[in-house]
């Protein structure tokens, strides 16, 4: 009920919130920021909460494996009573104290009586106190399952943290490229937008020089298939911005639980403001290390690790058994333990046991080699993928300034010859023709120039993604 008031709260709250947004942006533009969306992936996404939670799994495993260490206390007492006869009367007290050497520390009690007790469960009257230790000298002295899983717990730890950077990783590029795709599809939108307004007006200007004489009638037929095509192009880049703002919705979430939506008048950051990002070259000394530190490397790494482990404890498990396990004995009079302990008063044992032909333990020992062996050839091939996506993705940022930048002087070149071929038409040098040449050229030249900028801010992101530090 409680958790179900708290989400309607949160609704009613983002409902007021969202309404006076949406009255206040009837006045003003709101414009979205690249890194202001991404602070609000990273805190509100259910996928960036997600994979906060890889952190605390690795640690509830861990701290799962760490209580095969743990001290195990336990008491039996079974008792019988039959016609006014006592049976028996067992008792059994015991402390085990599991260490990593393998061997186990053992200290207990034991008081049995009964008329018809088992003899060699025969006690002193006031019990017999017992401290020993059980040691594997063969299987289990260097290595065991316990330690397997622990040391197992330990690497999955790391992978969950590994693995949370992954997620991560993922998720803030997929965002960022979404932002990115929006951010060019509304800059085009804009230039389409502005070249269908500046083209009604030169067809109307047109109309109006027909009706006075100054311009043959077949420009304005000129003038209105020039308008068409740019409306066509209009259409197809509200489509595209569309698009491109559902695709950015998908990334913006109050608290994981509620999807928001974008408003009509949000915007991203102007053209103008935005600049390209420049490649640093220092990057080109650091590929070994980006390249040592890339989670999806230090993941196989990792992974790696364990399937070792495997492998370790399939070869220890073909030795044989023999377990060795020895107490002192000591009985109690007055509270007095000490002074009773005699080294003449013990019970040991000893137990041995191996298969003879080996056949379960040579086959698992093999597989566990071939599985670490396959995970090398993977972990290998893996290497060099990530290597080539470092490589290529730096290559690609690196273009992309240059491009940008080249063109940004290609734009203003293109904005010349239409300025000159305009003036020359108004001096009755030119044709229409060549003005809607001119424009057309220009207008393609700036889209073009607004998807390089997309290109090369998307391509940083792909550098920073290839090395997995988007998630970090």
């Amino acid at each position: 009920m409680t958790k179900n008031l708290k989400i309607l709260g949160s609704c009613l709250w983002l409902f007021v919130a969202s309404f006076q947004w949406v009255n206040a942006q009837n006045d003003s533009v709101n414009q979205l920021a690249f890194e202001d969306f991404m602070v609000l992936v990273k805190q509100h996404h259910p996928l960036a909460k997600q994979a906060n939670l890889q952190e605390g799994i690795g640690q509830a495993y861990f701290q799962s494996y760490r209580g095969a260490f743990d001290p195990k206390i336990g008491v039996s007492l079974n008792q019988k009573e039959f016609e006014d006869k006592q049976y028996y009367s067992v008792l059994d007290a015991a402390l085990k104290i599991p260490t990593w050497l393998g061997l186990d520390v053992v200290a207990g009690f034991e008081q049995n009586r009964g008329e018809f007790l088992n003899p060699e469960k025969n006690t002193p009257f006031n019990g017999l106190w017992f401290a020993g230790v059980s040691v594997p000298i063969g299987q289990g002295l260097f290595f065991d399952q316990r330690r397997a899983q622990f040391n197992q717990a330990k690497l999955f730890r790391e992978i969950s943290k590994a693995e949370q950077v992954l997620m991560l990783n993922d998720l803030f590029y997929d965002a960022a490229s979404a932002y990115w795709e929006w951010f060019s599809a509304f800059h085009v939108f804009e230039v389409y937008e502005n070249s269908v307004a500046l083209a009604d007006e030169r067809l109307q200007a047109i109309k109006m020089s027909v009706v006075l004489g100054d311009r043959p009638t077949i420009d304005t037929v000129e003038a209105s298939i020039f308008k068409q095509n740019m409306e066509i192009n209009l259409q197809q880049a509200d489509l595209d911005y569309k698009n491109a703002s559902a695709w950015l919705a998908v990334y913006l979430w109050a608290d994981g639980l509620i999807p928001m939506e974008l408003a009509d008048n949000t915007q991203p950051t102007a053209f103008n403001e935005t600049n390209a990002l420049p490649f640093d070259n220092a990057f080109l000394t650091q590929f070994d290390s980006l390249l040592k530190n890339q989670p999806e490397i230090k993941q196989y790494e990792l992974k790696l690790e364990q399937l070792d482990l495997e492998r370790r404890l399939r070869a220890e498990q073909m030795k044989p058994i023999l377990n060795l396990k020895y107490n002192a004995l000591t009985e109690t009079l007055n509270n007095d333990i000490e002074n009773m302990y005699s080294p003449n008063n013990y019970r040991w044992g000893l137990e041995f046991g191996m298969p003879l032909f080996l056949r379960k333990e040579r086959g698992n020992l093999k597989l566990a080699k071939l599985k670490l062996q396959d995970a090398r050839f993977d972990f290998q091939n893996k290497v060099q993928w990530v290597d080539f996506k470092l490589k290529s993705s730096a290559n690609e940022w690196q273009t992309s300034e240059m491009q940008f930048s080249l063109f940004t002087r290609t734009v203003v070149d293109y904005e010349q010859m239409l300025n000159g071929e305009r003036r020359m038409f108004d001096a009755g040098e030119s044709s229409l023709f060549m003005v809607n040449t001119r424009e057309q050229a220009y207008i393609q030249s700036k889209v073009k120039l607004i998807e390089l900028l997309s290109k090369n801010r998307k391509s940083a992101v792909g550098f920073f993604y290839s090395a997995g530090l988007l998630g970090q």
